[in-house]
């Protein structure tokens, strides 16, 4: 019902006019909305809708599914400072081999407060909260989840770097057959560039630190992820399409070893 909404709510309100703009300056704006795509904080509401085939989980090399819904949501809160909402929705399917589940798995909601004055460096910074959606260990913790959460974003022309970082430690349990105690951290490191086209060359990393974890070997997930993502339109309507796969350098006993992701994004820019 919710993602029903979302969608239904950014096909409505975006604006036509970004379509009707002459051949440079549509360029110019797909420059800045393919900007603003790679910015965790931007001013831009957006939901992909991202697909991820994980390959090589578990002890029979099997597949693992991940549909990710991801809306973005800014608000301007004071003339000098924007509240950014990011949603994550995970749909999982897990091989047989891992107790073979499918089903909605944690859902986790960040919250970035960062100023509205920053042009080349900007920065953001809030809580972040994990809802277990799931009473099935196979695809959610069964815990209650808190903590900070921070990014910086660094734009030099074309170019686009900076680190997305959260630490989650749980609270409170729901499910007789949690795991143990959630003590994770997140780093996603990324370098985008971007085309005057809205071409978009990326690389990043959504890597993550399980430290209640006793063997070193299975602390560390970390995948290096290599996409490419184009701006365009949709009728009147600014969309973005994404296509890329990443290999683990690290990640814990029956992990995956590599992976395709594909994303489709509903775009929504602010009126000029």
């Amino acid at each position: 019902m919710l993602l029903g909404a979302a969608v239904v709510f950014c096909l409505a309100a975006a604006s036509p006019a970004w379509a009707a703009h002459d051949g440079a300056a549509a360029g110019s704006d797909s420059q800045d909305l393919a900007k603003k795509l790679s910015n965790p904080i931007s001013d831009l509401v957006s939901v992909p809708f991202q697909f991820n085939w994980e390959n090589g989980v578990g002890p029979d090399d099997g597949l693992r599914t991940v549909l990710n819904i991801q809306p973005v949501v800014p608000f301007q809160i004071s003339p000098k400072w924007n509240m950014i909402e990011r949603w994550i929705m995970p749909y999982v399917s897990q091989p047989e081999a891992l107790n073979s589940a499918t089903g909605l798995g944690d859902i986790m909601f960040s919250s970035f407060f960062s100023p509205n004055t920053g042009k080349s460096l900007i920065w953001g910074v809030g809580p972040v909260v994990t809802l277990p959606m799931s009473s099935d260990a196979a695809v959610g913790s069964g815990q209650w989840s808190a903590g900070p959460t921070a990014v910086v974003v660094k734009m030099r022309g074309e170019l686009l770097y900076g680190l997305l970082w959260n630490q989650l430690w749980s609270y409170a349990t729901v499910s007789k057959r949690a795991r143990v105690a959630v003590n994770q951290g997140f780093f996603q490191p990324f370098i985008a560039w971007t085309r005057p086209s809205g071409l978009t060359w990326t690389l990043q990393s959504e890597s993550t630190a399980n430290w209640n974890s006793g063997n070193d070997s299975d602390r560390w997930t970390i995948p290096i992820n290599a996409t490419v993502s184009k701006v365009t339109t949709l009728g009147p309507f600014p969309f973005s399409v994404l296509g890329g796969a990443g290999v683990y350098v690290a990640s814990p006993n029956n992990g995956p070893d590599w992976k395709l992701r594909a994303a489709f994004t509903l775009l929504l820019p602010r009126k000029k």
